[in-house]
């Protein structure tokens, strides 16, 4: 009774002659892929196609080029976290990477130019294993 009502088939159908049926599935369950990343890339807080303040053709063009390499680079990214043993979703890696900023600290002179400190706040564990995977710390201010 519960197979005939919430299980349903699928048939799907294919010019791939050539492909073994294990292929032709994983091609048909990848869709879901494809439509996750378009999600993202309509979600402000990963990578959004909007704002868009282009009116022409070859701007329009440059504008989505750009948020789909950003969105692949996030990808890649989120993968050598994963395969460093972190993982995060691709919302939540960019959460965390931008959570790590830097304070300028300026103190008064008596004299000439005031002095610079530049340091970075603190950060949470995970932050800190992305400075080490990401090698972040070369970018950082030496303190």
């Amino acid at each position: 009774m519960l197979e005939a009502e919430l299980f349903g088939k699928r048939i799907l159908v294919t010019n791939r002659d050539s492909w073994p049926i294990a292929d032709v599935v994983a091609a048909y369950r990848s869709q879901s892929d494809a439509e996750f990343g378009f999600r993202q890339l309509k979600d402000p807080a990963v990578v959004s196609f909007s704002p868009m303040h282009h009116s022409t053709d070859q701007t329009i063009r440059v504008h989505v080029y750009t948020c789909v390499l950003a969105l692949q680079i996030a990808h890649l990214m989120r993968r050598q976290a994963t395969h460093a043993g972190l993982n995060l979703s691709v919302r939540e890696l960019l959460t965390q990477l931008g959570g790590i900023q830097e304070t300028v600290l300026i103190y008064p002179s008596t004299g000439g130019r005031p002095k610079t400190r530049h340091q970075l706040t603190e950060t949470s564990p995970q932050q800190q294993k992305l400075i080490e995977i990401f090698d972040l710390q070369r970018w950082a201010p030496q303190t």
